[in-house]
């Protein structure tokens, strides 16, 4: 079940446990708010009572995240291109960027374009390519379904997916138009018909289709 408080649920990180870890595990705080639990804390004389909040990447910390990818991998420069295939400007490596991003891109005050906000649509790793796109609801920047593959359910298939146990990809078609998929993170699935909101499993985005129905990529 989600955690009482969405805004420290873990169970987007926790999908891909399997069911024999999930029976070794207790989550005591998860009917309980942040603030409740540094009241207990200090009731007990816990000296983490009032630590801050962690902002860092878990195993990383407060270290800025492109210096530390510059240490271990290394960057590539490329292209920024429009989804016409015109180049506006370099990037410095696709790594450094994320699908949706905003800030940081370079490439303000172009001409022959108007002063919306530019965002990042696409990374094509085949050819080292950023592609971006204008305006913050721009089509490009929604995708209408995905495919996912390595599976997790961590209670049973739902009734409807039974036949794909043994598959390797499932296929998710959104309601409305969603905003910055991207490969390779995780595509996680909820039940919020009963109490609470269950979550049952998830997958590994594989592609994504856009509005007008091409796959990406």
């Amino acid at each position: 079940m989600q955690a009482h408080d969405h805004n420290k649920d873990q169970t987007y990180f926790l999908n891909a446990i399997s069911q024999k870890q999930l029976q070794l595990a207790l989550f005591p705080l998860g009917d309980l708010e942040k603030p409740t639990v540094r009241n207990i804390a200090e009731q007990a004389d816990l000296i983490t009572y009032d630590k801050k909040d962690s902002t860092g990447i878990c195993f990383i910390g407060e270290r800025n995240f492109r210096q530390f990818l510059a240490r271990y991998l290394p960057a590539q420069p490329g292209k920024i291109i429009t989804l016409d295939g015109e180049i506006i400007g370099e990037h410095h490596g696709l790594m450094y960027y994320t699908i949706g991003q905003r800030q940081g891109l370079g490439i303000g005050g172009l001409q022959n374009y108007d002063d919306q906000p530019w965002f990042v649509a696409e990374k094509k790793l085949a050819t080292n390519e950023l592609v971006v796109v204008q305006g913050t609801d721009n089509p490009a920047l929604y995708k209408s379904s995905l495919l996912a593959n390595q599976l997790n359910w961590l209670r049973k298939v739902p009734a409807e997916g039974a036949k794909l146990r043994a598959k390797t990809r499932y296929r998710v078609v959104f309601d409305q138009g969603q905003r910055a998929l991207t490969l390779g993170q995780y595509v996680v699935f909820y039940d919020d018909k009963n109490a609470g909101s269950e979550c049952l499993g998830g997958g590994v985005i594989a592609q994504t289709h856009s509005l007008s129905g091409s796959l990406l990529p």
